[in-house]
């Protein structure tokens, strides 16, 4: 694991190239550590992997020492993590390239963004492997719709790049060549916005996928109301 910081930008680096970057208990442990790295002092998180691939999945080694305790535990190892992205009080930006595929996927669709080099594959194989997709899986038909979750989960089958684009499974996509200046873009964008704002608007996104709309509204209103009453809210321009 490689943990970098810029001044309010932290990269942290899935660091198993020779593996693909292969999860397995070790790697999913470290990553939990490493992410208690990110303070109030970070802004913006970009999670990305060395070598060829963002990730290739859980590392089939353990997988198949795994009996149903042990099970349980390595796939609480990969919700913990995917729980621990989600908690941070700061945007996650998701930098994926060559592969992503189970896990983690799973860890992507657990942050924030997602930026993807054209090339990159997406695939859910686990139904191939004998066991059903889990864990934050279940965010898939969120970002997806049902349908297209569905046809990832079931089949098995791998997706382009430009399909994951298409289906809303990355909100960004550009030249291998590209993208790293591509998630600097995004970056940026994020730093340009209010801190307390931005970390207030992810809470909101966060409860809109989990609470009923009623909730959601009300928590909406709570929000946009404290925003005035500490005096962060800035006068509009007009266009």
């Amino acid at each position: 694991m490689e943990f970098q910081r810029d001044g309010g930008v932290a990269r942290i680096f899935l660091n198993r190239p020779q593996k693909v970057n292969a999860l397995n208990s070790a790697t999913l442990d470290a990553l939990v550590a490493i992410l208690a790295k990110v303070d109030e002092n970070v802004r913006v998180l970009v999670l990305g992997g060395h070598g060829a691939a963002f990730c290739g999945g859980a590392d089939v080694n353990e997988l198949a020492k795994l009996d149903p305790d042990s099970a349980r535990e390595f796939v609480g190892r990969i919700h913990r993590v995917c729980a621990t992205l989600r908690a941070l009080p700061v945007p996650v930006v998701a930098r994926l390239h060559g592969a992503v595929i189970g896990a983690g996927l799973e860890i992507a669709a657990a942050c924030d963004l997602r930026v993807a080099a054209r090339g990159t594959r997406f695939a859910m194989p686990e139904v191939k492997l004998g066991i059903p997709s889990v864990v934050e899986a279940a965010l898939l038909p969120r970002l997806m719709g049902s349908g297209r979750a569905a046809w990832l989960v079931l089949t098995g089958e791998p997706i382009d790049a430009e399909r994951a684009y298409e289906w809303g499974l990355v909100e960004s996509l550009c030249a291998a060549s590209d993208l790293d200046q591509t998630v600097a873009g995004v970056v940026q964008s994020l730093l340009a916005a209010d801190r307390a704002a931005l970390r207030a608007q992810k809470e909101l996104l966060q409860l809109w996928d989990e609470q009923p709309l009623a909730a959601s509204i009300a928590a909406s209103i709570e929000r946009f109301a404290q925003a005035y009453t500490i005096g962060r809210a800035k006068a509009p321009k007009e266009y």
